[in-house]
């Protein structure tokens, strides 16, 4: 399977810059994978869909500050820092440009209080280092870095929040899980007072969710791993929603990541903490979820292989074409869809 086989064509107008207003306001592609239909609705009206003893399960990481920018000890030269993952022991894996400027034994000098030393250098950027000249490193990072918005998004932020769930808490994320990004705490209580059960898991999103398909098979991917936790009471809920009959709304690809990856490890959903890799395209068999709240997503990258591993691939790519005609706003500050 092709790289290029998950290619379309996006007006650069139709990249959303800012977010909406009021975040249930934004629109909302429903897909019926049964019957092929699409409707045409709003974030609000997902309510609809959900039924009494549905669990609706979302991805409560939080985005941290994570791009810092710094200049080599030695030389003065600029560097960017882009913080993705704590290691151990004040190490953390980061992207670093331009990389070029470094080595192992490279420090970076960030301000008077913080400092980081190149211990590995990896591909693509990619470095382990060991951050230092402040007791607590991570708080500091998030008070001193900026958000890390994707690089089609061109404009400031006016404000950092907007680049949160309104239920976000444990922070770890380099980037948001935007599928969360529509719901207001308002849309959240009128789900629960129609039965429906809300619970939550915690994958913090790093590389490995946005990191571009370079290769032109689509086997040959290699995904950066991804932490996830998914507590006793998740788990219960999801099993009992499960052994109900009833179905899981995933939302969000973290959240089917942190799902199937739990899945494929045990044969069911449990407490767990590890690390994920998993990959999901075309030819994938979900175990976990029933449907899919979803942004709309670059073209070639893993999240569209993902979405259309879920329903298929063609009638994906038909559905981003009407879309595209119905001026439908795109990516992480975009508008949603609903797989059925």
């Amino acid at each position: 399977m092709k790289t290029s086989d998950f290619d379309y064509n996006l007006p650069e107008e139709l990249i959303a810059q800012t977010p909406i207003e009021k975040r249930d306001t934004s629109r909302l592609m429903v897909v019926d994978r049964d019957t092929k239909k699409i409707k045409h609705k709003h974030f609000y009206d997902l309510i609809e869909y959900l039924n009494e003893g549905d669990t609706l399960v979302l991805n409560d990481s939080k985005v941290f500050h994570a791009r810092l920018y710094g200049v080599k000890e030695e030389t003065g030269a600029k560097i960017e820092t882009f913080v993705l993952k704590p290691l151990a022991d004040n190490m953390f894996e980061v992207m670093i440009k331009p990389a070029k400027r470094l080595k192992v034994g490279s420090v970076v000098k960030f301000d008077e209080n913080l400092s980081m030393e190149v211990l590995e250098k990896y591909e693509e950027g990619l470095a382990k280092v060991r951050f230092f000249g402040c007791s607590d490193v991570f708080s500091y990072i998030d008070k001193i870095g900026t958000v890390p918005l994707p690089p089609y998004i061109k404009e400031k932020l006016d404000d950092d929040e907007r680049y949160q769930t309104v239920y976000s808490k444990d922070k770890g994320s380099a980037a948001a899980p935007t599928a969360g990004l529509h719901f207001t705490n308002e849309l959240l209580e009128k789900i629960k007072q129609k039965g429906i059960n809300i619970c939550y898991v915690t994958l913090h999103v790093g590389l490995g969710t946005f990191r571009p398909v370079k290769e032109d098979e689509i086997t040959n991917h290699k995904m950066h791993s991804e932490f996830f936790i998914i507590s006793n009471d998740t788990a219960k809920m999801i099993n009992e929603t499960k052994k109900n009959g009833k179905d899981i709304y995933a939302v969000g690809t973290t959240t089917v990541r942190t799902l199937e990856s739990c899945y494929q490890k045990y044969g069911d959903i449990r407490a767990t903490n590890m690390d994920t890799n998993i990959f999901i395209y075309p030819g994938f068999e979900f175990k976990a979820i029933d449907h899919l709240i979803t942004n709309f997503h670059l073209p070639k990258s893993t999240l569209l292989m993902l979405i259309s591993a879920f329903y298929n691939k063609d009638d994906i790519l038909k559905a981003y074409k009407e879309a595209i005609k119905e001026r439908y706003r795109f990516f992480s500050f975009g508008d949603a869809m609903l797989i059925l």
